[in-house]
C-alpha cells in the first residue's frame, strides 16, 4: 500500500522513440556512441584524422608562402642589382688625359685616313683603269646592255634606274637591248665571258665598269661626275623624233615584215638588213 502512489520503473525503451532528440538530431550509428560511449563498437576516430588534416594541410599553405615570399625577395634583389648598374652605367665616367705616348697612335692614324682619301681619289684607282676587260670599237661613248622587258622586276628596276643616272647626267648613252635584238646578249657574253650575265652591264670608254651596284656606289660618291667628263652633253629634254629614245626602228627594206621579194628569182626571201624582230638601230640617234 505504500507504493501505491508511485509508478512502476520498467526498463523497457520508450514507446516513441523519435520523441529523443539525441536520437532524432544524428544517425542511429553516431545516437549509439553517445549513449554508451564505452561498450559501442564503434569509436570516434573520425576527430582526429580530421585535426591531423588541417594541420597537414596549413603547414603546406604555410611553406608555399614561405615559397613566395622567398622569391619574392629574391627577386626585389635582382632588381636592386640592375638598378645598382643602370646607376653607374648612366654616371658619365671619368677620362683621363691623353698620355703623351698616345699622340703618336693618332697621328699615324690621321695619316692613315689622309692616305686612303687620297687613294679613294687617285684616277689611277677608278674602275676604268683597273678593269682588264674590254669592248673594242666603244673607246669614244658609254655602253650600257640592259633589258626592256619585265618579266623579271628586279632586273628591270636595276636597269632603269642605269638609264635614269645616266640621263641626270645628259650625256648620250649607247642602250644595247638585249630583248630588240638577240645579237647584244651573244656579243656582251662574248666579251665577258659568261652565258649567265646579269643585267645591266656598262661599259665607258671601252673599259668594263660593272653592274647597277656599282653605278649607284659611283654615283653616291661623286666618282661618276668625275669618270663623264669630256663627253658631250645633249640639250635638256631632247628626245629623239624617229624612234622616241628606244634606239630601234622598223626595218626601212622589209617594214618589220622580214620578208623581201626577189625580182629575179620571183620568190620570198629573209630581210639581210634586220633583226629576228625585223628592227634596225635608229638612224637619227644611233649612227
Amino acid at each position: 500500500m505504500a507504493d501505491y502512489g508511485k509508478k512502476p520503473v520498467s526498463s523497457e525503451k520508450p514507446r516513441f522513440s523519435f520523441f529523443n532528440r539525441s536520437l532524432s538530431m544524428y544517425p542511429p550509428a553516431a545516437a549509439a556512441v553517445m549513449a554508451d560511449p564505452v561498450d559501442s563498437p564503434l569509436k570516434p576516430t573520425h576527430t582526429k584524422t580530421s585535426s591531423l588534416e588541417r594541420t597537414s594541410s596549413f603547414s603546406k599553405f604555410y611553406n608555399s608562402m614561405e615559397s613566395v615570399r622567398s622569391t619574392s625577395n629574391s627577386i626585389k634583389g635582382k632588381v636592386k642589382k640592375l638598378c645598382s648598374i643602370f646607376e653607374t652605367t648612366s654616371k658619365p665616367a671619368l677620362t683621363a688625359p691623353p698620355s703623351p705616348s698616345d699622340e703618336p697612335t693618332n697621328l699615324q692614324f690621321q695619316s692613315k685616313l689622309k692616305s686612303s682619301k687620297s687613294m679613294c681619289s687617285d684616277h689611277r684607282l677608278s674602275p676604268l683603269n683597273s678593269s682588264t676587260i674590254r669592248l673594242p670599237g666603244t673607246e669614244d661613248r658609254i655602253v650600257v646592255y640592259l633589258t626592256s622587258l619585265r618579266g623579271i622586276r628586279r632586273t628591270y628596276e636595276d636597269c632603269y634606274a642605269v638609264r635614269m643616272i645616266f640621263r641626270g647626267f645628259r650625256v648620250w648613252v649607247d642602250e644595247r637591248d638585249i630583248s630588240m635584238d638577240s645579237a647584244y646578249r651573244k656579243e656582251l657574253q662574248s666579251v665577258l665571258g659568261d652565258k649567265n650575265v646579269g643585267l645591266p652591264q656598262v661599259f665607258i670608254r671601252g673599259s668594263y665598269v660593272g653592274g647597277a651596284e656599282v653605278i649607284k656606289q659611283l654615283f653616291e660618291t661623286g666618282e661618276l661626275a668625275k669618270i663623264l667628263k669630256g663627253f658631250p652633253l645633249r640639250a635638256p629634254g631632247f628626245r629623239c623624233d624617229s624612234c622616241g629614245d628606244v634606239r630601234f626602228v622598223p626595218c626601212l627594206n622589209c617594214s618589220g615584215s622580214r620578208k623581201v621579194f626577189d625580182e629575179d628569182e620571183e620568190m620570198l626571201k629573209r630581210c639581210l638588213e634586220c633583226n629576228e624582230n625585223g628592227l634596225i638601230r635608229c638612224p637619227d640617234c644611233c649612227s
